[in-house]
């Protein structure tokens, strides 16, 4: 960074709200650790943890790595809330908090005395961001990100997909639904019910799908020459030269004579900036990529 750099300062819109969470796994946790990044004072309620185990929560279970990095700075404690103990304990917490943040299905929840009419009447300005993974009448299904990610048509071959995308997508809707609630509550005085669903994500994440774009037909789903992942000499190289500027660089480049965009979309086209980035190295690309103000990423 050069001494002429400034970089924004983080805004904390939370500072003051006190968020506790009941929730699990992934969604739940990376929601809250972006509240907590938003300035909100956080607390992490988790069941007691098995003979051994090192968190009462199945990611503190089988990624160590990840529980820590999505809890760094977060308080957990250990409630069993099938215990009139641990309902206690809950209760004395949430007497003092501002929003609730839960992943349970409804039915756990209402077994749990926490269903929304329960908790409102006791806690009339408290706001609860309950995680499902599906909205409505669906929300007892059993489902996971891949499930929901076949759903929504992200799934189109036998290869898992590259990250987390629902659960993640989820997580960021939670946070918004989050900072709805608290702006709610804090010009009313009142509570609000917040739902997230996980197919909802997937099926927000998948929209330019629907509408053709990441269709194999689509301009960015590899029918355009200029955005595709070719191989090169020592690799691979991710080209998204999708503008008529860029596209026309990547062309000249490549010894192509465009004269309209539609050529980027004809087979020859397709071959010629091939053949051009199989003959070149990684670090040719980069250099290229600078020279001539071309997006591209190369790749092992």
């Amino acid at each position: 960074m050069t001494a002429t750099t400034r970089t924004a300062p983080a805004l904390k819109p939370l500072r003051g709200v006190r968020v506790l969470s009941l929730a699990l796994n992934l969604p739940g946790p990376a929601a809250l650790m972006r509240l907590k990044a938003m300035g909100a004072t956080c607390l992490k309620a988790e069941p007691p943890a098995p003979k051994s185990a090192p968190s009462g929560d199945p990611m503190g279970q089988y990624n160590p790595k990840a529980y820590a990095t999505l809890h760094d700075g977060i308080k957990t404690v250990s409630i069993d809330l099938k215990t009139d103990k641990g309902q206690a304990t809950l209760h004395k917490a949430l007497a003092r908090t501002d929003l609730l943040l839960t992943s349970f299905r409804p039915s756990a929840l209402t077994k749990l005395n926490l269903g929304w009419k329960a908790l409102h009447k006791q806690y009339p300005a408290l706001c609860v961001v309950a995680i499902v993974g599906a909205p409505g009448a669906r929300a007892e299904e059993p489902g996971h990100d891949l499930t929901y990610l076949a759903d929504a048509g992200l799934v189109p071959g036998l290869d898992l997909p590259a990250t987390l995308f629902a659960d993640m997508g989820g997580s960021l809707m939670a946070s918004e639904a989050a900072l709805k609630a608290v702006m709610v509550q804090r010009s009313t005085g009142k509570g609000v019910f917040q739902e997230v669903a996980l197919s909802d994500a997937a099926a927000w994440l998948a929209l330019p799908r629907s509408w053709g774009l990441t269709m194999p037909t689509g301009a960015v789903g590899g029918a355009h020459a200029g955005y595709r992942v070719y191989p090169c000499k020592d690799g691979r190289v991710a080209v998204a030269a999708l503008e008529p500027h860029f596209a026309a660089a990547l062309c000249t480049a490549a010894g192509l004579t465009v004269s309209d965009m539609r050529t980027l979309f004809k087979p020859e086209t397709h071959a010629a900036i091939a053949a051009f980035l199989k003959g070149m190295t990684r670090q040719q690309l980069d250099r290229l990529s600078v020279a001539k103000d071309i997006p591209l990423h190369t790749l092992a």
